[in-house]
C-alpha cells in the first residue's frame, strides 16, 4: 500500500476543516465588531429612579412621523413617548394646544421640540411644574418678544428669501383677513430644508408637509421656560434653515448643554441615535 497516497485524503480533510474553521472565526469577528458598532451607536443605562415621559413636539412643515426612530429608540430603552400634532396656526395657539396636552401628564417630563416646534416648548412649558428637562433639537430657543422673523433676519436661513420665491400659499378656512397657509415651494425642500437625507425621501417630505400659518412668523413668544427649566440643544451642524451660528447663540442664551451632529435641519431623521443619546441625557438628569 503506498503510504503516501493513502494519507493524501487525511491531508485534505485537514485543510478543509482548518478553512471551515479559519472562516467561522473571520464571520464571528465580524459580527462581534458589528455588534459593538452598534452599540456603540445607541447605548443607554438607566441610572435608577423613575422614568419621565418624554413629549415630542414637531416643527412647521413636518408632523409627528418625523420622530419616528427616535421614538422606537426610546421606546426600546423603556420610555413612555408621545408626540402630540402640532396645529401650526400660531404661537399662543400651539401653545396652548400643548399645554392642555401636557396637564393630562401626571409625573416628570421631559419636553422636546424641533425646529418651530421650539417655540411652542418654549412657551407651553412656562409654569408647569413636572416639566423637568427642555430639549431643542435644531430648533428655535426664543427670549420673551422674539418672533420667527426677527430671529431669522439677516442669519442666512435657506428660507430666509423673499416669500412669493419660498413658498406657496393657499387659504385656509376661518383665517383671520390677510392670513394664509404657508408650505415649502417642493424643489426648495431637497436642499434646504431636508438636506443630508436621500433624494427619494425629501420628495416625500416635500409632498407630505403640513402648513404654518403666515400670520405666525409675526407673533411675540411669551415668557421663556428655559428660565426656570434645565435645557439641552441638538446643534445639525449642516442646517441651512436655522443657521448653526444662530443654533449656538440661542443655546447660550439659555444656558443649554450643547451637542454638535453632522447633520441638516433634520437630525432627528438622519442621526436618530444622537438625538435620543441627548434626550436620555436630559432625562437621566431629572431622576
Amino acid at each position: 500500500m503506498n503510504l503516501a497516497r493513502a494519507a493524501r485524503p487525511a491531508r485534505l480533510r485537514l485543510v478543509i476543516i482548518t478553512a471551515l474553521l479559519a472562516v467561522a472565526g473571520l464571520l464571528a469577528a465580524t459580527t462581534q465588531a458589528a455588534a459593538a458598532h452598534a452599540s456603540s451607536s445607541h447605548v443607554f443605562r438607566w441610572g435608577g429612579g423613575h422614568k419621565p415621559t418624554i413629549v415630542l413636539e414637531h416643527g412647521a412643515w413636518a408632523d409627528a412621523s418625523s420622530w419616528n426612530r427616535v421614538i422606537r429608540l426610546l421606546q426600546e430603552d423603556g420610555f413612555t413617548v408621545a408626540a402630540p400634532p402640532n396645529p401650526l396656526r400660531g404661537v399662543g395657539y400651539d401653545s396652548t394646544y400643548l399645554a392642555d396636552f401636557l396637564s393630562t401628564i401626571s409625573g416628570p417630563v421631559v419636553l422636546v421640540g424641533h425646529s418651530y416646534g421650539g417655540f411652542v416648548t418654549t412657551n407651553a412649558a412656562t409654569g408647569n411644574a413636572n416639566v423637568k428637562a427642555l430639549v431643542y433639537v435644531d430648533a428655535f430657543i426664543p427670549d420673551q418678544g422674539d418672533t420667527l422673523l426677527s430671529l431669522l433676519n439677516n442669519s442666512g436661513s435657506c428660507l430666509g428669501g423673499p416669500p412669493a420665491d419660498t413658498f406657496n400659499f393657499a387659504p385656509y378656512p376661518g383665517a383671520p383677513t390677510g392670513d394664509v397657509d404657508t408650505y415649502i415651494k417642493p424643489s426648495l425642500v431637497p436642499g434646504c430644508f431636508a438636506t443630508g437625507l436621500p433624494a427619494s425621501q425629501a420628495a416625500v417630505i416635500a409632498a407630505t408637509q403640513r402648513p404654518l400659518a403666515a400670520s405666525t412668523l409675526q407673533e411675540a413668544s411669551g415668557p421663556p421656560a428655559w428660565q426656570t427649566i434645565p435645557s439641552w440643544a441638538v446643534i445639525g451642524t449642516a442646517d441651512r434653515v436655522i443657521p448653526p451660528a444662530l443654533l449656538t447663540s440661542m443655546a447660550r442664551r439659555a444656558s443649554a448643554r450643547i451637542t454638535h451632529v453632522n447633520a441638516g435641519h433634520l437630525s432627528m431623521i438622519s442621526d436618530p441615535c444622537a438625538v435620543a443619546r441627548v434626550i436620555e441625557q436630559a432625562a437621566q438628569a431629572t431622576s
